[in-house]
């Protein structure tokens, strides 16, 4: 008898990563590769947390603190939250994952807008689950029409802010007239990844509808993007605490690894770091933004550290061009934006290497 393999498993569309730097130098050749695909930070780590790692790697050998009391411990007085009201995570990603496994079963329904994050879906169809995608209006988060598809077999609502890949947001009073409309028996899920990098007077915090007892919202953030840690996996969840101690139930232990840990508190204590970061993805914006309003090209304003940009051809051909000259984009036809590249915010020189490229590919492409 074959494995029994399930279906809706099989059927599932892996996620598609940013094809990494080592990669690209092996397949062509190429000594030195610069990638701003995938939205990591542009300063790379801290030298404070790089001294706390170093400091840690001795004891590697031991296991971790299975509850993470000290990171918990700093998050809760960095946040102003209690140490019940976190849930640890290898990424934010396995939050997410914790979340489907908890709330999703067979049969059983989450919905979001199309063009977000793509795990989403894997995670929900992962446990047998509908994802229903809503269509987006202007590349935005249609809380509207993501509230009329809420039915009883509803349980999760995922919303990405700032949205990745589009780099919109929902507004603080979007988003507080959509919790008002949602019955409390589906949970909202605040994936705020890149929070830190928005600059909108009018950006929610998530925090506040968890501090203020929405019990079924749980807030999502990630190491990996501002704080730079991306290799090193580690994320939180913030929740009510009976919702948190649920989640925690099945979090697979030692899930945040020791090096990991120690480097998340010491990127909490690097308050420097994370302003020279914001300054440079601010100014760096500022300046793609003046140079593509110069091109043929349209791109979608952003509250994160990327610019999705429509080029007008096939983004395919343009991820091969930009990869040949030994820069990294993210190819957006997994997300069925098929003219389009979302490009990470990099350092002064990373981003004039990009439109020098770009310039480059629009005169070969006659565009």
């Amino acid at each position: 008898m074959p494995l029994p393999f399930k279906p809706y498993i099989e059927q599932i569309r892996s996620y598609e990563p940013g094809k990494p730097i080592e990669e690209v130098e092996r397949e062509l050749g190429l000594k030195k590769v610069i990638k701003i695909a995938s939205n990591e930070n542009p300063l790379g780590i801290s030298p404070k947390v790089l001294r706390a790692v170093k400091k840690a790697l001795p004891k590697a050998y031991l296991y971790p603190d299975m509850n993470g009391f000290c990171l918990k411990e700093r998050l809760a007085e960095k946040l102003g939250v209690d140490r019940g009201e976190i849930i640890l995570g290898n990424g934010s990603d396995d939050i997410l994952d914790l979340i489907a496994r908890g709330f999703i079963s067979p049969g059983e329904k989450a919905v979001s807008s199309k063009t977000s994050y793509l795990l989403y879906p894997i995670v929900v169809k992962s446990q047998g689950g509908e994802y229903i995608e809503v269509p987006a209006r202007d590349f935005k988060y249609d809380l509207d029409a993501i509230r009329d598809n809420i039915d009883k077999k509803t349980n999760v609502v995922f919303i990405s802010n700032p949205n990745n890949p589009t780099g919109t947001y929902v507004n603080r009073k979007e988003l507080t007239d959509f919790l008002d409309a949602v019955p409390d028996r589906v949970l909202v899920v605040m994936d705020e990844a890149y929070c830190d990098f928005a600059e909108a007077n009018d950006f929610p915090d998530g925090v506040f509808f968890v501090k203020v007892g929405r019990p079924n919202v749980i807030v999502c953030r990630t190491f990996s993007k501002s704080s730079g840690l991306a290799g090193l996996r580690v994320g939180y969840g913030l929740a009510n605490a009976r919702l948190a101690s649920y989640l925690n139930k099945f979090r697979q232990p030692f899930n945040v690894n020791r090096l990991a840990q120690e480097a998340a508190v010491a990127a909490l204590g690097d308050d420097d770091f994370l302003s020279r970061t914001k300054e440079v993805v601010s100014d760096g914006k500022e300046y793609l933004y003046r140079q593509l309003d110069r091109l043929p090209v349209r791109y979608v304003p952003s509250e994160a550290n990327f610019i999705l940009i429509d080029l007008g051809t096939d983004s395919a051909e343009a991820f091969d061009f930009f990869m040949r000259k030994g820069l990294v984009v993210r190819d957006m036809s997994s997300y069925e934006l098929y003219t389009f590249i979302r490009v990470t915010i990099g350092l002064p020189r990373q981003n004039r290497i990009f439109i020098k490229i770009l310039k480059k590919f629009l005169k070969e492409k006659k565009l």
